[in-house]
């Protein structure tokens, strides 16, 4: 594997580099095998650093190369004692820790690991356990002012197929007096019973860690993990990624970008893929060092205060950041030396030009703006640390990332390749996108792929003359007003532009006559203020095309957020019709309670059960409901 760092700064470079055969690039056919080559180079350099509080001189513990590699061996070892073979599942239901990258890298050694969000309800992490066919979970030991135990008990009692339970204990990173106290007020949870229970750190600890003692597969297109992106509507769809594609992730930002001892500050969690491949997968691929502030990342106790104060302590080169992420330190000053900074490293979401600016201009540090998608094991595109970085757009396709901007039929068949700066499906084939199976549903898979085998990401976007990538929307929310499309982005530009807004949020509302029509929830910055009406009246005055202009505008104290920072649109979604429907039943004196759900086959359905009354009289809330788009269906009352 290639160490020294090469240039990337523009598409000539790109078709430089692809002139050698991608599988030149690199040796390992595993992940295990990229570890090994890893601790052959720099055995004790640092690879894995965890502090359990935030404070700039609180306990870390933190592991080398050589450590790390003899805890995965251990731990892979002991799963496959448990009965984790090729093809079988082992999820993680677990905040950041050394114990959570250990499990990806384990779990992706002995079988396939499947990581969990800890913020799902329990009938969601269920779903996804039964889904990946998941026959051992690791996850926290009750800990006070946690509720993952908790939830992880409440989730095996509808996911029968786990069988046993790898119980991590944050005690241990804790020092005297509360690592004294926790015994003390440890929760009680009870998983079901037939569910064995066991220690993850004594049970690893107890295996041998020099070597595995299984013979690993070393095919690159073997399955190492499961991903959910559904997970957080109840009904997940899980991406499979294959060795070939998380190996692809780690070696590009070891060939462009990280060097061997390079320090990364990852407060992102490691159940996403952007935490799990851009950034632990290329310390184990370049040798750098990864480091993780809290269980919780940024939305850990202090972490925002405490930041630029890690900076410094830990002498910091790369930092990872959402959007939301950015806007918070700005609100904060940098209170510490972070001159060892080169870059800040920005996804998952668009960046703001005003939020752009002013982070960069209070802390003289660079942000790097990409593009990835779990469907393609992650990265497709970044802003070149050398050469152009054009605001607003996310870079450059990576080495041996293709991404063509199509127009599809009805059909879904491909009727021409856009035009420079025309709009219009973004497509992606490399190697992290397998094709014909990127779902381990196949039903998933129908209509997912263009006939020349790129993914099709449902995002809109263009590439300008120089190549760079634009993303304009999201194909999905597109809000069709009587037939005429309109893309959110216009509305959340606009707003964004008003001094008081932090971030927006824009969607299609229910219509009785146009189908749905744009409606906008806005997050306020701290402390400022503006009105519903003042917010309209803005988007007015700076949306030149009329059918965009919301409807409705509604101030919220926070927008409903993914773990790493986008807004969530489904519960915007769901709360517009839960207005709208309401609103409609009102004006038609019928009381009922709704509740928005998703239906496999229908989609967003409103669910209506009496509220104050014995029951419903279907044919009144017919002529209520029945012009608008959204199905309903009314269901029993809860008792």
């Amino acid at each position: 594997m290639t160490h020294a760092p090469r240039t990337l700064a523009s598409v000539e470079d790109k078709i430089a580099i692809e002139r050698t055969p991608v599988e030149q690039r690199w040796t390992a056919r595993s992940i295990y095998e990229m570890l090994s080559q890893t601790v052959e180079r720099v055995p004790d350099l640092p690879a894995l650093s965890f502090q359990i509080t935030s404070g700039p001189k609180d306990r870390a513990e933190t592991l080398t190369w050589r450590e790390l590699r003899a805890r995965v061996t251990q731990t892979a070892n002991l799963l496959r004692e448990l009965g984790i073979e090729e093809g079988d599942v082992v999820a993680y239901l677990l905040p950041n820790c050394n114990e959570t990258a250990i499990t990806l890298l384990a779990g992706a050694t002995a079988g396939i690991v499947n990581p969990i969000n800890p913020l799902l309800e329990p009938s969601q992490i269920a779903a996804i356990l039964r889904e990946s066919g998941a026959k051992a979970l690791v996850t926290l030991a009750p800990f006070p002012k946690s509720d993952v135990a908790q939830k992880a008990a409440a989730a095996l009692a509808e996911a029968p197929g786990v069988k046993t339970v790898l119980e991590v204990d944050l005690r241990r990173y804790l020092g005297p007096p509360l690592r004294w106290i926790v015994p003390f007020v440890r929760p009680k949870v009870s998983y079901p019973e037939g569910v064995r229970r066991l220690d993850f750190d004594a049970e690893t600890r107890r295996r041998d860690g020099a070597a595995l003692n299984f013979a690993e597969s070393l095919d690159p297109a073997r399955i190492g993990a499961y991903f959910h992106t559904g997970g957080t509507t109840g009904m997940p769809k899980l991406a499979q990624h294959d060795h070939r594609g998380m190996i692809y992730n780690g070696w590009i930002s070891d060939y462009l970008m990280l060097n061997s001892g390079d320090n990364v500050l990852c407060p992102l969690p490691l159940f996403h893929v952007f935490a799990a491949y851009p950034i632990l997968i290329s310390c184990v691929a370049a040798g750098a060092h990864m480091i993780m502030p809290t269980p919780a990342g940024y939305r850990g106790e202090g972490v925002f205060d405490n930041f630029w104060k890690l900076v410094e302590r830990w002498n910091v080169q790369f930092m990872v950041m959402v959007p939301t992420a950015a806007a918070a330190l700005m609100q904060r000053p940098v209170d510490a030396d972070v001159s060892s900074l080169k870059y800040a490293l920005c996804g998952s979401a668009p960046l703001p030009l005003e939020l752009f600016r002013q982070f960069e201009q209070a802390t003289g540090v660079k942000i790097l703006e990409g593009y990835g998608m779990t469907e393609a094991t992650c990265l497709v595109s970044c802003n070149p640390i050398e050469g152009q970085r054009k605001v607003g757009s996310v870079g450059i396709p990576f080495p041996y990332t293709d991404v063509r901007i199509l127009h599809f039929d009805e059909q879904g068949r491909i009727t021409r390749e856009c035009a420079t700066d025309e709009i219009g499906e973004i497509c992606v084939r490399n190697p992290g996108v397998r094709q014909g199976s990127t779902y381990t549903d196949p039903s998933k898979n129908q209509g997912l792929y263009a006939e020349t085998g790129h993914l099709r990401t449902g995002d809109l976007g263009r590439i300008d003359a120089d190549g760079y990538l634009w993303i304009t929307g999201r194909a999905k929310d597109l809000i069709i007003r009587g037939g005429h499309n309109i893309d959110p982005a216009l509305i959340e530009e606009a707003l964004a532009g008003h001094p008081a807004v932090a971030f927006v949020g824009a969607v299609g509302q229910p219509d009785a006559h146009a189908g749905e029509v744009p409606c906008a929830y806005v997050e306020l910055k701290q402390g400022a203020e503006a009105s519903a009406d003042e917010l309209m009246a803005f988007a007015r005055e700076r949306i030149a095309e009329r059918a965009a202009h919301p409807k409705h505008v509604e101030v919220l104290e926070e927008l409903p957020k993914t773990a790493v920072g986008k807004v969530f649109k489904p519960d915007l979604r769901k709360r517009a019709i839960v207005r709208v429907y309401g609103e409609a039943l009102e004006k038609a004196g019928i009381s009922a309670s709704i509740h928005v759900v998703e239906d496999k086959r229908l989609g967003l359905v409103a669910e209506l059960s009496p509220a104050g009354v014995d029951s419903l009289d279907e044919d009144e809330v017919r002529a209520a409901l029945g012009a608008f788009p959204r199905p309903f269906r009314i269901v029993p009352a809860e008792a």
